[in-house]
């Protein structure tokens, strides 16, 4: 499901300014090119036309085109070089409490996103339409207002919970990170009985959240949480629906080619097709794509500014069970080194002539089927994946002490056809398979930004001994405020515009 951003222009002429008493008349006529709020929620088309407004907030240049991945990619498995030397601190949690372009950004655009949701939530329960699709249309954007306050959560913390159509007076109040997860919850479990099973949709259907989009979300909810035994049974229901599966090829997660696969859970769409004006922005003009390849690949076809930490290309330590001498296939899918016999972007690591002791991000590069990258890769953003269902389906097992249940799940991922690793066996205490859960996830997930919710959910940035563990792996981690920098701040400009909203501590 490509989203049309024409549909965006359509909800953007909500608020009317006021005019002087004399030129009231005038200035108040309609205006057909950018209808207002009360003009447009009127028939089933404008509702589906404003889910897919709501979908598309998640293409925008703060959310999942780009500034997501500078944020999920603090954690220990990147860093930066780069030369911009305000994105670099950003990794190394050097980050001032003024509108650094990264977290002020994200913030208007995930609001920006939250906006539409709530215009859907409010506006589509009115309109004579069919019930059922009526009904599915407000579980999607419910499912779209919970992702995107997942994501505020888990990165600024205490944040304005937003659930109503506002006006330029509203002013949102904030909740506690406790209180925004409840909105999450409540959300998804109010969109998981309207939402359909993955199956049900046809080809031009997908990419929509589907039933099972929203309980991997719930779950990942619940075991942020620590709730083991409540995120297990929604796990359970999953991968009991039999509505997904792993593609024998890894690579196929990462690809433009094999999008919206058996595997996919949720993935945000993009298209590599180039429009006139800009890429990221909320116009009709704008391309939907996105551009995390310009800054997570190769020096020459990218900048180079996010690259993975050395620790990560060796954790890649064991080799095919067909061939002995082959090591892990995910490592060179994943990680671009001086030994990856691969050819990228045309060359081979020598003769682009890099430096043997740097490595740097290969997932979600385009470096198959072009020569550089240029702001417009179509690869679509795999947000959930059936592995990482299944992996933390076996951590939530293992939390709960029973590890032989979780051992099957674990090898469900290390036997994909193409990763061919030898079965774990034999039985393993609670801490150790608690240890080798985390080193299958950062090599099975590597560069995919889900590492820093793992570490936030494993409590690593909460204690000395976290950070210590922590900064063995990314010595950035030396710069870690305990207590502050685990969180972002949030804007000043937003603190200027609403008094009551209050800084998060340490900035």
């Amino acid at each position: 499901m490509k989203l049309n951003k024409i549909a965006t222009l359509l909800l953007g002429g909500t608020l009317l300014l006021a005019a002087t008493a004399c030129e009231k008349d005038l200035l108040e006529q309609p205006n057909p090119n950018a209808p207002t709020t009360d003009q447009f929620w009127k028939t089933q088309d404008d509702a589906i036309k404003g889910v897919f407004a709501s979908y598309s907030g998640l293409q925008q240049f703060a959310c999942y085109y780009r500034s997501w991945h500078f944020m999920a990619h603090r954690s220990d498995e990147s860093y930066s070089q780069s030369p911009f030397v305000e994105l670099a601190n950003f990794t190394r949690f050097i980050t001032p409490d003024n509108n650094f372009f990264i977290s002020s950004f994200a913030w208007n655009d995930y609001y920006r996103t939250i906006y539409r949701t709530n215009q859907v939530i409010t506006r589509v329960p009115a309109i004579d339409m069919n019930a059922a699709l009526r009904s599915r249309l407000i579980a999607e954007a419910r499912f779209v207002r919970a992702l995107s306050y997942f994501d505020l959560v888990y990165f600024f913390g205490n944040v304005p919970l937003l659930t109503i159509e506002p006006v330029v007076t509203t002013r949102a109040p904030q909740g506690t990170i406790a209180e925004g997860e409840a909105l999450i919850i409540a959300d998804l479990q109010a969109a998981i009985p309207d939402l359909p099973l993955a199956s049900v949709y046809g080809a031009a259907d997908k990419g929509r959240a589907s039933k099972g989009s929203a309980q991997a979300l719930l779950a990942k909810v619940y075991m942020q949480q620590g709730k083991y035994s409540e995120a297990s049974a929604i796990f359970n229901e999953i991968i009991a629906s039999n509505q997904y599966s792993l593609v024998p090829n890894y690579l196929d997660n990462f690809t433009a080619t094999n999008e919206n696969n058996s595997e996919s859970v949720f993935e945000v769409q993009f298209t590599g097709a180039v429009l006139e004006v800009g890429q990221g922005q909320d116009n009709a003009s704008a391309s939907e794509s996105h551009d995390r390849p310009n800054f997570f690949g190769p020096p020459g076809p990218t900048f180079a500014d996010v690259q993975p930490r050395r620790w990560l290309l060796d954790a890649y330590n064991e080799f095919t069970v067909s061939n002995p001498t082959r090591i892990d296939p995910r490592r060179d899918i994943s990680i671009i080194h001086v030994g990856n016999p691969d050819m990228f972007y045309g060359r081979t690591f020598a003769q682009w002539g890099w430096n043997p002791n740097q490595q740097y991000w290969r997932k979600y590069l385009n470096d198959r089927t072009r020569t550089d990258e240029n702001f417009t890769s179509g690869i679509n953003h795999r947000v959930i994946r059936y592995a990482d269902v299944l992996l933390m389906q076996a951590e939530a097992l293992t939390e709960l002490n029973r590890t032989a249940e979780a051992v099957p799940l674990i090898n469900l991922v290390r036997q994909r056809p193409s990763v061919d690793l030898a079965p774990l066996t034999g039985t393993f205490t609670q801490e150790a398979l608690r240890q080798r859960i985390r080193s299958e996830r950062a090599k099975e997930l590597s560069g995919e930004g889900t590492r820093w919710f793992d570490i936030l959910r494993w409590g690593l940035m909460d204690t000395p001994a976290g950070i210590a563990e922590l900064t063995t792996r990314d010595s950035d981690f030396t710069n870690f405020r305990l207590g502050v920098s685990k969180l972002l701040p949030i804007p000043q400009r937003d603190l200027d515009i609403d008094p009551n909203l209050k800084q998060n501590p340490g900035y």
